[in-house]
């Protein structure tokens, strides 16, 4: 049975913290699908299209902090509940990244619902390289949008792209 891991997220900018995080899981599981939610909730800066195209224009650069082999990794967006899209893309494992302790509240709730929903997911939680623990895509835009340098942070891609959309 091919095992095939779920790393969701809105990806609002991709960080060099989710990149770290696609590449270690990518290398526990047959397939990562990394899924772009499209997050009603949300106002995203980027529309889902360019958020799922940013992150495959990342995972093709080579990564600073991680020398794993990339498993196989599709991206793919969606617009459901996400215990409904890891079912219909016959996932096994959830992914999720830990920065903090207040992380930690946030998706252990989630864990517990969606274990709820679905008993044969499991849900795996992968802490944080220490380079990555503070960053936040929300801190990205906001120090992007007042002139900050952000080229620590987020893929060469993603500063270019975010310096497009502020110009």
């Amino acid at each position: 049975m091919k095992r095939i891991a779920l790393y969701p997220g809105t990806f609002d900018p991709i960080t060099n913290g989710h990149l770290d995080i696609m590449h270690r899981a990518s290398s526990l599981c047959d397939l990562l699908i990394v899924g772009v939610a499209k997050n009603i909730g949300k106002s995203p800066f980027f529309n889902i299209e360019e958020r799922k195209q940013l992150i495959v224009d990342a995972l093709n650069l080579k990564h600073p902090n991680s020398d794993r082999n990339l498993g196989e990794i599709e991206v793919k967006t969606f617009d459901s509940l996400l215990i409904n899209f890891a079912r219909s893309n016959s996932v096994t494992m959830i992914v999720r990244g830990l920065r903090a302790v207040s992380d930690f509240d946030y998706e252990f709730q989630m864990a517990g619902m969606n274990a709820r929903l679905a008993s044969d997911i499991e849900t795996v939680f992968l802490t944080s390289s220490e380079t990555n623990q503070f960053v936040a895509s929300r801190f990205v835009k906001e120090i992007a949008l007042l002139g900050g340098d952000i080229s620590t942070f987020v893929p060469l891609n993603v500063t270019e792209a975010i310096k497009k959309k502020i110009n």
